[in-house]
Formats: structure tokens, C-alpha cells, sequence
């Protein structure tokens, strides 16, 4: 791949930073710079594969999964049977 330059426009702390993280894994700053927005850009990708996966679900199978504390009044078997009426008309 070919390479391409880039100017970046940082405080000096945190260049010095930069440096510093860069010399103790013994890479140059553009190197670390690369590493560091690939690792990102995984991470970025991951959560978005993760979350398209969510979509395959039904929307009250969403809810349960995505609820980040359960809430002390839900009903999940009430909810359950409501989708089966639904579904097939019991």
C-alpha cells in the first residue's frame, strides 16, 4: 500500500505524549499513529456487526437484550403470551 503524508495539529503534551508511547513499543510516532487508528476502526466495525445482528431479532426480543437494568414492574411472560396471541391467535 502506498504511504501518503499527513499533517496533524496537536497540543505539545500531548506530541510529547505521542513520543513517549511511541519509543516504549519501539515504533515511530506514524507507525503508532496507524496501529492505533486500525485497532479503532476494529473496534468501530465489531460493534456495528454486533448491533446488525440485534436487528435479526423481533422488536419485544430487542428490548430484553439491548435493556441495560431490568425494570422492576415488567412482565416478560405476559408480554410472551400477548406475542403468541398475536402470532397464532390463541
Amino acid at each position: 500500500m502506498a504511504t501518503a503524508k499527513l499533517t496533524l495539529s496537536m497540543d505539545r503534551d500531548t506530541i510529547q505524549i505521542a513520543k513517549e508511547v511511541a519509543a516504549e513499543s519501539n515504533m515511530s510516532v506514524s507507525k503508532f499513529i496507524k496501529t492505533l487508528v486500525i485497532e479503532l476502526d476494529k473496534k468501530r466495525k465489531k460493534k456495528k456487526a454486533d448491533m446488525s445482528q440485534l436487528a435479526d431479532f423481533p422488536e419485544w426480543m430487542q428490548q430484553l437484550i439491548v435493556a441495560r437494568e431490568p425494570t422492576p414492574d415488567f412482565d416478560h411472560k405476559a408480554l410472551y403470551h400477548k406475542h403468541l396471541d398475536e402470532k397464532y391467535g390463541l
